[in-house]
């Protein structure tokens, strides 16, 4: 059974990630469409994996065949460059065709909505009914015909995913003042789709930045420290002033300082929502998934905006932006999204949004980052992705259900089940528990005063999950 998970359907190519699996949830997405719309239509983009552009050009002739007006990327798209596109071009849904960080064997299928965000959880269990209704017979496909002739009478028309998108966000970020600063860049995308859009706007150096589907020697291409070990390695060597990392879609974000030192997702968000708060005078509600940093509820509660914590998954963040006036909103994964954009995470548009604070305030990364301890006393954060057997994972749960009294030499003051287990102590340390809702993994995540602390926790809860 095909299953949409926290961001979308992902699976391994060949084995669940078919086209014949693929056809089923294109064909799902066309009955969605043409009951909502009486002239459909879905903008679909893909990303640097294997196969993705056959993917992607699968899907939209099934979809046209099905007499739904396709808007197909005519390159390499980032995830929020097709939201944005989405939007703009008044689609009903939006398609991605990406796996974003998970290892080169899978790839992915991300749905968008007319908002130019992720699908929310209404839109996904709508594309779900109609799939279930497909899985439950045998696949039969309509009569395609070749791409060259949907293209020939206009059913499937290209888009340029750059254009639109390098003159909205242009028109956001202060880019005069950003080259003006001279600022030195390193830019690592981790072989990604966001490869070309950085240098777009900003003058910079890069480096994995060919299209290599097995993603080098970084494994996969999530921006967090132990997958940028090659770039800090270049900045010890160069003379940047900061590394900007994307991950597979470029709609996450992770930054190195002047010395190679990883600027966790945690305080990126942090000083982001002070940028926008004090110096842009922005203001809104803050989103957080259960996942990011305690600090945030003490800037919130120092200047009284009001702060909502989600599950994990940037859906969430997005329903809520469609709903209410949201400041800033984001998971630990990297994504966030802010006021001053679409209702999307967009790694590229924070990495600028980032230099033009840096500039603005005068400051280095290194700088801005030791100014958090500062303010907030130290916090430092570790996360294990443990790979896990379902019956491995379900012992997992039940011991976390357990609700135990102490976690290695630590007592256990309340539990937070929003998402997983979340265990607080009392010297204001976490231990989250949580099962992957797109990879066999359990993720296990600890914040406290010390990396060594922080660090003792998470094996702790590794202890205590597996025995």
């Amino acid at each position: 059974m095909i299953v949409f998970g926290t961001d979308g359907w992902r699976g391994v190519i060949a084995r669940d990630y078919t086209f014949d699996n693929l056809a089923r949830v294109a064909l799902a997405v066309a009955e969605y469409v043409r009951k909502r719309a009486s002239s459909p239509s879905v903008a679909i983009g893909y990303d640097t994996r294997f196969l993705s552009r056959a993917f992607a050009q699968e899907t939209a002739r099934i979809l046209a065949a099905r007499g739904v007006t396709v808007w197909l990327s005519d390159r390499v798209a980032t995830t929020p460059q097709v939201s944005l596109a989405t939007k703009m071009r008044k689609a009903d849904v939006g398609i991605v065709i990406t796996a974003s960080h998970n290892p080169p064997e899978y790839n992915g299928f991300k749905l968008k909505g007319n908002y130019g965000g992720p699908a929310t959880v209404e839109i996904v269990a709508a594309v779900e009914r109609q799939l279930r209704r497909i899985e439950s017979k045998p696949l039969r496909l309509p009569r395609l015909r070749s791409l060259e002739e949907y293209i020939a009478d206009r059913t499937i028309r290209y888009f340029d995913p750059m254009a639109s998108y390098q003159r909205v966000v242009s028109a956001k970020i202060s880019l005069d003042r950003i080259r003006a600063a001279d600022c030195r860049v390193l830019f690592d995308p981790m072989y990604g789709a966001g490869m070309e859009v950085l240098p777009a706007f900003v003058a910079c150096d890069a480096i994995h930045n060919q299209p290599n589907p097995g993603f080098g020697e970084i494994g996969h291409p999530e921006p967090i420290a132990e997958c940028l070990q090659p770039a800090a390695e270049r900045m010890k060597a160069g003379s940047y002033d900061i590394c900007i990392a994307t991950d597979g879609d470029a709609d996450r974000l992770g930054l190195l300082d002047a010395a190679g030192n990883f600027v966790d997702s945690h305080r990126i968000f942090m000083l982001l929502l002070k940028y926008l708060y004090e110096d842009k005078r922005r203001r809104g509600i803050v989103v957080k998934t259960v996942s990011l940093t305690s600090m945030v509820e003490r800037y919130c509660q120092r200047h009284g905006i009001e702060l909502v914590e989600t599950p994990v998954g940037f859906k969430h963040t997005a329903k809520l932006m469609l709903e209410r006036r949201v400041l800033i909103g984001g998971e630990e994964s990297g994504g966030l999204g802010t006021i001053l954009h679409i209702p999307e995470r967009d790694g590229i548009f924070n990495a600028l949004l980032v230099l033009d604070m840096m500039v603005a305030r005068g400051k280095t990364l290194a700088e801005l980052v030791a100014a958090l301890d500062d303010e907030f006393g130290p916090h430092r954060y570790r996360r294990r992705d443990v790979h896990v057997t379902e019956q491995q994972k379900q012992r997992i749960l039940r011991a976390c259900a357990r609700m135990p009294k102490a976690i290695a030499r630590y007592r256990v003051e309340r539990v937070v089940t929003i998402d997983g287990y979340k265990f607080f102590f009392s010297d204001g340390s976490w231990l989250l528990i949580r099962a992957s809702g797109t990879e066999p993994l359990v993720r296990f995540y600890a914040e406290s005063s010390s990396q060594e602390r922080a660090d003792e926790l998470v094996e702790a809860g590794i202890a205590l999950a597996l025995g």
